[in-house]
C-alpha cells in the first residue's frame, strides 16, 4: 500500500503538506477530509487523486484520518502500516523518506537550527494570529448570524501586525528566504499561514514590500499554478456565506468558534 495523505486544503498545515509533496513529485494518493464534514464546505477536493492531479469534488474520507490520527484531525498520515500525525513531523518525514533537495531542511547544522527555530516561534506568533481573522470575518457570522464588533478584528490585526514585523527583522531580514537563498520548510510554514487572512480581504502583504517580494519568491519556488491551485478554496472563501448552516450545527459550533479567539 502506498503512501497516503489525509488533507483538507482549507487548512494551512494541509496545504505545507500538499505543496511540499507536489512540488518535490512525492507520489501518494490524496484522501480528502471535511473540517465542517456534510455541512459548511461542500464544494471540496477529492476523496482520492494522484499526486499529479488536481483535487476535485468528492466524498470526506473523516472517517478514515480519525482511525489513522488518535488526536481525530488533519493533516495526518499513512504510510502503509505507520501512521503520522501534526504537520512539523510529516513534513520531515517526507523530507527525508523520499531524500528531497538539501535546502528544504539543511544538512547543515546551523542552517537546519535556524528552520527549526522559525517553527519553534511560529506557532506562538503567526499562527496564534493569522487564522483568527477567517474565524472573525467568515465563520463565526456564518455560524451565529452575527458579525463580530470591528474592535476584535482590529485586536486580531494589531497582534499579527506585530509578528509580521518579528519575522521581517528577525527572520527575514535582507535574504531571499528565511535562512538564505534558496526556500525551506520555514517559508513553506509561514507562507500558508499568511495566505489565511488573504483569503478573507485582510491584505497583510500590502504596503509591505519586503514582505511581498518574499511572497513572490515563494511562488516562483514552488510554482505559481500548483501555489494557486492549493489556495484555490481560501482565496475563494467568502462564498461560504451564502451557505445555509444546519441550525443544530450553528448551536454545536458557534461557541467553539467564540472560544477560539479568546
Amino acid at each position: 500500500m502506498g503512501l497516503e495523505l489525509y488533507l483538507d486544503l482549507l487548512s494551512q498545515p494541509c496545504r505545507s503538506i500538499y505543496i511540499f509533496a507536489r512540488t518535490n513529485n512525492i507520489p501518494f494518493e490524496f484522501k480528502h477530509v471535511e473540517l465542517f464534514k456534510d455541512s459548511v464546505l461542500g464544494k471540496k477536493p477529492a476523496a482520492a487523486a494522484s499526486s499529479a492531479e488536481r483535487p476535485r469534488t468528492g466524498p470526506s474520507n473523516s472517517e478514515g484520518a480519525g482511525k489513522i490520527s488518535l488526536l481525530k484531525k488533519v493533516p495526518a498520515l499513512k504510510d502503509g502500516d505507520f501512521t503520522l500525525a501534526e504537520c512539523t513531523a510529516i513534513l520531515l518525514y517526507l523530507s527525508r523518506k523520499y531524500n528531497t533537495p538539501d535546502h528544504w531542511y539543511p544538512s547543515d547544522i546551523k542552517k537546519r537550527a535556524q528552520v527549526d527555530e522559525y517553527l519553534s516561534w511560529h506557532h506562538a506568533n503567526i499562527r496564534a494570529n493569522a487564522p483568527k481573522t477567517m474565524w472573525i470575518k467568515v465563520l463565526i457570522p456564518l455560524f451565529t448570524g452575527q458579525p463580530l464588533p470591528s474592535e476584535k478584528l482590529q485586536e486580531v490585526m494589531e497582534g499579527l501586525s506585530t509578528s509580521l514585523k518579528q519575522f521581517e527583522e528577525r527572520f527575514l531580514q535582507d535574504k531571499a528566504f528565511i535562512i538564505g537563498s534558496e526556500i525551506s520548510l520555514a517559508d513553506l510554514v509561514a507562507i500558508v499561514e499568511l495566505m489565511q487572512p488573504v483569503g478573507v480581504g485582510c491584505d497583510i502583504f500590502e504596503d509591505r514590500p519586503r514582505l511581498m517580494e518574499w511572497r513572490r519568491r515563494v511562488e516562483e519556488a514552488v510554482g505559481k499554478e500548483l501555489f494557486f491551485q492549493a489556495h484555490e478554496m481560501i482565496l475563494n472563501i467568502k462564498e461560504l456565506s451564502n451557505i445555509q448552516i444546519d441550525p443544530q450545527l450553528k448551536e454545536h459550533l458557534a461557541p467553539v468558534l467564540m472560544k477560539m479567539l479568546k
